[in-house]
Protein backbone atom coordinates (compact mmCIF):
# COMPACT_ATOMS: atom_id res chain seq x y z
CA UNK A 1 0.00 0.00 0.00
CA UNK A 2 1.36 3.38 -0.97
CA UNK A 3 1.32 6.37 1.34
CA UNK A 4 1.63 10.09 1.07
CA UNK A 5 4.82 11.43 2.61
CA UNK A 6 4.48 13.51 5.76
CA UNK A 7 7.00 16.32 5.93
CA UNK A 8 7.67 17.79 9.35
CA UNK A 9 6.20 21.17 10.23
CA UNK A 10 8.64 23.92 9.38
CA UNK A 11 7.09 27.38 9.29
CA UNK A 12 5.42 28.94 12.27
CA UNK A 13 6.03 32.21 14.06
CA UNK A 14 8.64 31.95 16.79
CA UNK A 15 6.96 31.82 20.22
CA UNK A 16 6.69 35.23 21.85
CA UNK A 17 8.34 35.74 25.26
CA UNK A 18 5.84 35.32 28.05
CA UNK A 19 4.30 38.56 29.30
CA UNK A 20 1.57 39.64 31.68
CA UNK A 21 -0.63 41.02 28.88
CA UNK A 22 -3.26 38.78 27.32
CA UNK A 23 -2.53 39.19 23.60
CA UNK A 24 -2.85 35.57 22.45
CA UNK A 25 -3.38 34.97 18.75
CA UNK A 26 -6.85 33.92 17.63
CA UNK A 27 -8.02 32.61 14.29
CA UNK A 28 -9.77 35.29 12.23
CA UNK A 29 -12.17 32.66 10.83
CA UNK A 30 -13.30 30.73 13.93
CA UNK A 31 -12.22 33.05 16.74
CA UNK A 32 -10.37 30.31 18.60
CA UNK A 33 -6.77 30.41 19.77
CA UNK A 34 -6.63 26.65 20.27
CA UNK A 35 -4.71 24.24 18.02
CA UNK A 36 -1.86 26.74 17.93
CA UNK A 37 0.37 24.20 16.17
CA UNK A 38 -1.84 24.73 13.10
CA UNK A 39 -2.31 28.47 13.51
CA UNK A 40 -0.61 30.52 10.80
CA UNK A 41 0.44 34.15 11.20
CA UNK A 42 0.31 36.41 8.15
CA UNK A 43 3.78 37.77 7.40
CA UNK A 44 2.25 41.12 6.41
CA UNK A 45 -0.55 41.93 8.86
CA UNK A 46 -0.01 39.31 11.63
CA UNK A 47 -3.58 38.03 11.32
CA UNK A 48 -3.98 34.42 12.43
CA UNK A 49 -5.70 31.58 10.59
CA UNK A 50 -5.92 27.86 11.29
CA UNK A 51 -4.79 25.76 8.36
CA UNK A 52 -8.13 23.96 8.53
CA UNK A 53 -10.16 27.21 8.57
CA UNK A 54 -8.73 28.42 5.25
CA UNK A 55 -10.67 27.73 2.06
CA UNK A 56 -9.43 25.58 0.45
CA UNK A 57 -7.96 23.93 3.55
CA UNK A 58 -4.17 23.84 3.80
CA UNK A 59 -3.05 20.27 4.53
CA UNK A 60 0.00 21.44 6.46
CA UNK A 61 1.88 24.51 7.62
CA UNK A 62 3.70 25.93 4.58
CA UNK A 63 7.39 26.74 4.50
CA UNK A 64 8.64 30.24 3.79
CA UNK A 65 6.46 33.34 3.96
CA UNK A 66 2.68 33.06 4.14
CA UNK A 67 0.08 35.77 3.54
CA UNK A 68 -3.54 35.72 4.66
CA UNK A 69 -6.44 35.87 2.15
CA UNK A 70 -6.75 39.66 2.63
CA UNK A 71 -3.07 40.33 1.93
CA UNK A 72 -2.38 37.78 -0.77
CA UNK A 73 -3.70 38.23 -4.28
CA UNK A 74 -2.77 34.60 -4.87
CA UNK A 75 -4.93 33.44 -1.99
CA UNK A 76 -7.78 35.66 -3.14
CA UNK A 77 -7.62 34.29 -6.67
CA UNK A 78 -7.79 30.73 -5.35
CA UNK A 79 -11.32 31.46 -4.15
CA UNK A 80 -12.48 32.44 -7.61
CA UNK A 81 -13.80 29.91 -10.08
CA UNK A 82 -10.84 29.00 -12.32
CA UNK A 83 -10.92 30.06 -15.93
CA UNK A 84 -12.06 27.11 -18.00
CA UNK A 85 -9.84 25.59 -20.64
CA UNK A 86 -11.28 26.14 -24.16
CA UNK A 87 -13.60 23.32 -25.25
CA UNK A 88 -11.86 23.13 -28.63
CA UNK A 89 -10.80 19.73 -29.91
CA UNK A 90 -7.55 20.89 -31.54
CA UNK A 91 -6.43 22.68 -28.38
CA UNK A 92 -7.26 19.68 -26.20
CA UNK A 93 -5.53 17.26 -28.58
CA UNK A 94 -2.41 19.42 -28.52
CA UNK A 95 -2.51 19.92 -24.73
CA UNK A 96 -2.63 16.17 -24.01
CA UNK A 97 -0.48 15.20 -27.01
CA UNK A 98 -3.13 12.88 -28.41
CA UNK A 99 -1.75 10.95 -31.38
CA UNK A 100 -2.75 12.51 -34.68
CA UNK A 101 -4.76 10.24 -36.93
CA UNK A 102 -5.76 8.10 -33.96
CA UNK A 103 -9.45 8.41 -34.75
CA UNK A 104 -9.98 10.76 -31.80
CA UNK A 105 -13.67 11.34 -31.22
CA UNK A 106 -14.77 7.75 -31.74
CA UNK A 107 -14.51 4.72 -29.51
CA UNK A 108 -12.85 1.87 -31.37
CA UNK A 109 -15.00 -1.11 -32.21
CA UNK A 110 -12.65 -3.20 -30.07
CA UNK A 111 -14.35 -1.70 -27.04
CA UNK A 112 -16.99 -4.41 -27.00
CA UNK A 113 -14.33 -7.10 -26.96
CA UNK A 114 -12.87 -5.72 -23.76
CA UNK A 115 -15.66 -7.40 -21.87
CA UNK A 116 -13.74 -10.62 -22.19
CA UNK A 117 -11.08 -9.07 -19.93
CA UNK A 118 -13.56 -8.48 -17.12
CA UNK A 119 -13.34 -11.11 -14.42
CA UNK A 120 -14.82 -11.75 -11.02
CA UNK A 121 -13.43 -9.98 -7.96
CA UNK A 122 -12.36 -13.34 -6.61
CA UNK A 123 -9.54 -13.49 -9.16
CA UNK A 124 -8.45 -9.95 -8.23
CA UNK A 125 -7.66 -8.95 -11.81
CA UNK A 126 -7.55 -5.28 -12.61
CA UNK A 127 -10.02 -3.87 -15.14
CA UNK A 128 -9.49 -1.20 -17.79
CA UNK A 129 -11.53 1.98 -17.48
CA UNK A 130 -14.58 2.31 -19.70
CA UNK A 131 -14.57 5.64 -21.62
CA UNK A 132 -17.70 7.68 -22.22
CA UNK A 133 -19.17 6.97 -25.66
CA UNK A 134 -20.06 10.61 -26.38
CA UNK A 135 -17.00 12.33 -27.96
CA UNK A 136 -18.09 15.76 -26.76
CA UNK A 137 -18.43 14.47 -23.20
CA UNK A 138 -14.90 13.12 -23.34
CA UNK A 139 -13.72 16.55 -24.52
CA UNK A 140 -15.44 18.11 -21.51
CA UNK A 141 -13.73 15.63 -19.20
CA UNK A 142 -10.33 16.36 -20.70
CA UNK A 143 -10.95 20.11 -20.63
CA UNK A 144 -11.77 19.91 -16.92
CA UNK A 145 -8.37 18.34 -16.25
CA UNK A 146 -6.65 20.87 -18.51
CA UNK A 147 -8.32 23.65 -16.48
CA UNK A 148 -6.94 22.24 -13.21
CA UNK A 149 -3.46 21.71 -14.63
CA UNK A 150 -3.17 25.17 -16.18
CA UNK A 151 -4.57 26.85 -13.05
CA UNK A 152 -1.93 25.13 -10.89
CA UNK A 153 0.86 25.67 -13.42
CA UNK A 154 1.34 21.94 -13.98
CA UNK A 155 2.41 20.29 -17.26
CA UNK A 156 0.47 17.18 -18.26
CA UNK A 157 2.40 13.92 -18.05
CA UNK A 158 1.11 10.37 -17.92
CA UNK A 159 4.46 8.77 -17.08
CA UNK A 160 7.04 8.94 -14.32
CA UNK A 161 9.61 11.56 -15.26
CA UNK A 162 13.31 11.65 -14.45
CA UNK A 163 14.93 15.08 -14.34
CA UNK A 164 18.60 16.00 -14.11
CA UNK A 165 19.57 16.75 -10.52
CA UNK A 166 16.94 14.38 -9.12
CA UNK A 167 16.89 10.59 -8.91
CA UNK A 168 17.89 8.80 -12.14
CA UNK A 169 15.70 6.11 -13.65
CA UNK A 170 18.29 3.52 -12.63
CA UNK A 171 17.44 4.29 -8.97
CA UNK A 172 13.89 3.01 -9.42
CA UNK A 173 14.46 -0.64 -8.55
CA UNK A 174 11.71 -2.63 -6.86
CA UNK A 175 14.33 -5.05 -5.51
CA UNK A 176 15.40 -2.34 -3.05
CA UNK A 177 11.97 -2.23 -1.38
CA UNK A 178 12.10 -3.32 2.25
CA UNK A 179 9.86 -6.32 2.74
CA UNK A 180 9.26 -6.72 -0.98
CA UNK A 181 6.57 -5.31 -3.26
CA UNK A 182 3.51 -6.73 -4.99
CA UNK A 183 4.56 -8.04 -8.40
CA UNK A 184 2.13 -7.09 -11.16
CA UNK A 185 0.81 -10.11 -13.02
CA UNK A 186 1.07 -10.46 -16.78
CA UNK A 187 -2.69 -9.96 -17.15
CA UNK A 188 -2.69 -6.79 -15.06
CA UNK A 189 0.31 -5.45 -16.95
CA UNK A 190 -1.56 -5.96 -20.22
CA UNK A 191 -4.54 -4.09 -18.76
CA UNK A 192 -2.32 -1.19 -17.66
CA UNK A 193 -0.76 -0.98 -21.13
CA UNK A 194 -4.25 -1.06 -22.64
CA UNK A 195 -5.30 1.91 -20.48
CA UNK A 196 -2.21 3.87 -21.54
CA UNK A 197 -2.85 3.15 -25.21
CA UNK A 198 -6.50 4.18 -24.93
CA UNK A 199 -5.48 7.54 -23.47
CA UNK A 200 -2.96 8.09 -26.25
CA UNK A 201 -5.87 7.67 -28.69
CA UNK A 202 -8.04 10.10 -26.78
CA UNK A 203 -10.20 7.45 -25.09
CA UNK A 204 -10.25 9.11 -21.68
CA UNK A 205 -11.24 7.79 -18.23
CA UNK A 206 -14.79 8.93 -17.37
CA UNK A 207 -13.68 11.52 -14.78
CA UNK A 208 -14.38 15.21 -14.22
CA UNK A 209 -12.18 17.61 -12.28
CA UNK A 210 -14.37 20.10 -10.43
CA UNK A 211 -13.52 23.05 -8.19
CA UNK A 212 -14.89 23.00 -4.66
CA UNK A 213 -14.51 26.12 -2.46
CA UNK A 214 -13.54 23.94 0.52
CA UNK A 215 -11.58 21.08 -1.04
CA UNK A 216 -10.14 22.95 -4.00
CA UNK A 217 -9.84 20.87 -7.16
CA UNK A 218 -11.32 17.42 -6.74
CA UNK A 219 -12.34 14.55 -9.02
CA UNK A 220 -15.70 12.86 -9.54
CA UNK A 221 -16.89 9.92 -11.62
CA UNK A 222 -18.71 10.92 -14.79
CA UNK A 223 -20.21 7.47 -15.30
CA UNK A 224 -20.50 4.22 -13.36
CA UNK A 225 -17.06 2.73 -12.57
CA UNK A 226 -16.67 -0.91 -11.65
CA UNK A 227 -14.79 -2.33 -8.70
CA UNK A 228 -11.09 -3.05 -9.46
CA UNK A 229 -10.98 -0.57 -12.36
CA UNK A 230 -7.65 1.17 -12.93
CA UNK A 231 -8.39 4.87 -12.37
CA UNK A 232 -4.95 6.28 -13.13
CA UNK A 233 -1.26 5.88 -12.46
CA UNK A 234 0.27 8.30 -9.94
CA UNK A 235 2.98 10.12 -11.86
CA UNK A 236 5.34 13.08 -11.56
CA UNK A 237 9.04 13.79 -11.14
CA UNK A 238 10.93 11.06 -9.27
CA UNK A 239 13.33 12.20 -6.57
CA UNK A 240 15.11 10.88 -3.52
CA UNK A 241 13.17 11.35 -0.30
CA UNK A 242 16.29 12.81 1.31
CA UNK A 243 16.15 15.70 -1.18
CA UNK A 244 12.55 16.51 -0.25
CA UNK A 245 12.59 16.52 3.53
CA UNK A 246 12.21 20.32 3.60
CA UNK A 247 9.87 20.43 0.61
CA UNK A 248 6.54 22.21 1.02
CA UNK A 249 4.67 20.03 -1.51
CA UNK A 250 1.51 18.41 -0.19
CA UNK A 251 1.08 15.79 -2.91
CA UNK A 252 4.26 13.73 -2.75
CA UNK A 253 3.76 9.99 -2.90
CA UNK A 254 6.00 7.15 -1.78
CA UNK A 255 7.41 5.28 -4.77
CA UNK A 256 10.14 3.21 -3.12
CA UNK A 257 10.57 2.63 0.61
CA UNK A 258 14.06 1.17 0.58
CA UNK A 259 15.86 -0.73 3.31
CA UNK A 260 18.59 1.86 2.88
CA UNK A 261 16.62 5.08 3.52
CA UNK A 262 19.03 7.10 1.41
CA UNK A 263 17.68 5.20 -1.63
CA UNK A 264 13.98 5.78 -0.89
CA UNK A 265 12.11 7.54 -3.68
CA UNK A 266 9.06 9.81 -3.90
CA UNK A 267 6.86 11.03 -6.75
CA UNK A 268 6.59 14.82 -6.91
CA UNK A 269 3.59 15.92 -9.04
CA UNK A 270 3.92 19.69 -8.54
CA UNK A 271 5.45 20.38 -11.98
CA UNK A 272 4.38 17.40 -14.13
CA UNK A 273 1.38 15.21 -13.40
CA UNK A 274 -2.03 13.89 -14.42
CA UNK A 275 -5.46 13.64 -12.80
CA UNK A 276 -4.06 11.74 -9.79
CA UNK A 277 -2.82 15.02 -8.31
CA UNK A 278 -6.40 16.23 -7.85
CA UNK A 279 -7.90 13.14 -6.20
CA UNK A 280 -8.39 13.97 -2.53
CA UNK A 281 -7.82 12.00 0.65
CA UNK A 282 -10.27 10.90 3.32
CA UNK A 283 -10.35 11.96 6.93
CA UNK A 284 -9.29 8.60 8.35
CA UNK A 285 -9.93 9.78 11.90
CA UNK A 286 -13.73 9.52 11.51
CA UNK A 287 -16.10 6.76 10.41
CA UNK A 288 -17.83 9.11 7.98
CA UNK A 289 -14.49 9.93 6.44
CA UNK A 290 -13.57 6.28 6.06
CA UNK A 291 -16.92 5.52 4.40
CA UNK A 292 -16.08 7.96 1.60
CA UNK A 293 -13.07 5.93 0.48
CA UNK A 294 -13.65 4.30 -2.91
CA UNK A 295 -10.06 3.99 -4.19
CA UNK A 296 -6.87 2.47 -2.91
CA UNK A 297 -3.29 3.35 -3.76
CA UNK A 298 -1.15 0.32 -4.57
CA UNK A 299 2.54 0.10 -5.36
CA UNK A 300 3.54 -2.54 -7.90
CA UNK A 301 6.74 -4.11 -9.15
CA UNK A 302 6.32 -3.84 -12.93
CA UNK A 303 9.22 -5.59 -14.64
CA UNK A 304 11.54 -4.58 -11.80
CA UNK A 305 10.37 -0.95 -11.71
CA UNK A 306 8.20 0.61 -8.97
CA UNK A 307 4.85 2.01 -10.13
CA UNK A 308 1.88 3.41 -8.20
CA UNK A 309 -1.75 2.90 -9.27
CA UNK A 310 -5.06 4.22 -7.98
CA UNK A 311 -7.63 1.42 -8.20
CA UNK A 312 -11.37 1.30 -7.41
CA UNK A 313 -12.14 -0.79 -4.31
CA UNK A 314 -15.89 -0.90 -4.98
CA UNK A 315 -18.41 0.12 -7.61
CA UNK A 316 -18.53 3.92 -7.92
CA UNK A 317 -21.71 5.63 -9.05
CA UNK A 318 -21.83 8.56 -11.48
CA UNK A 319 -21.37 11.88 -9.69
CA UNK A 320 -19.55 10.33 -6.71
CA UNK A 321 -16.30 12.01 -5.76
CA UNK A 322 -13.14 9.93 -5.62
CA UNK A 323 -11.22 9.54 -2.37
CA UNK A 324 -8.46 7.34 -1.05
CA UNK A 325 -6.54 7.04 2.22
CA UNK A 326 -3.33 9.07 1.97
CA UNK A 327 -1.88 7.00 4.79
CA UNK A 328 -2.53 3.45 3.64
CA UNK A 329 -1.57 1.20 6.54
CA UNK A 330 0.32 4.04 8.25
CA UNK A 331 -1.07 7.06 10.10
CA UNK A 332 1.48 9.82 9.54
CA UNK A 333 -0.27 12.19 7.15
CA UNK A 334 -2.36 14.87 8.97
CA UNK A 335 -5.87 14.15 7.68
CA UNK A 336 -7.87 14.96 10.80
CA UNK A 337 -9.18 18.24 9.36
CA UNK A 338 -10.07 16.84 5.92
CA UNK A 339 -13.77 17.24 5.10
Amino acid sequence: MATRILLRHRTRAEPEPESDSDDSIECEACGSGEADAELLLCDKCDAGYHTFCLRPILPRVPSGSWFCPSCSSTSSSCKKIPKKFPLVQTKIVDFFKIKRGSGFGQIESKKRKRKSVLTSKKKKKLLPFNPSEDPRRRLEQMASLATALTTTGTVFSNELTYVAGMAPKSANRAALEKGGMQVMSREDKETLIQCKMMMERGEWPPLLVVFDPVEGFTVEADRHIRDLTIITEYVGDVDYLRNRETDDGDSMMTLLSARDKSKSLVICPDKRSNIARFINGINNHTQDGKKKQNLKCVRFDVDGECRVLLVAIRDIRKGERLYYDYNGSEHEYPTHHFV
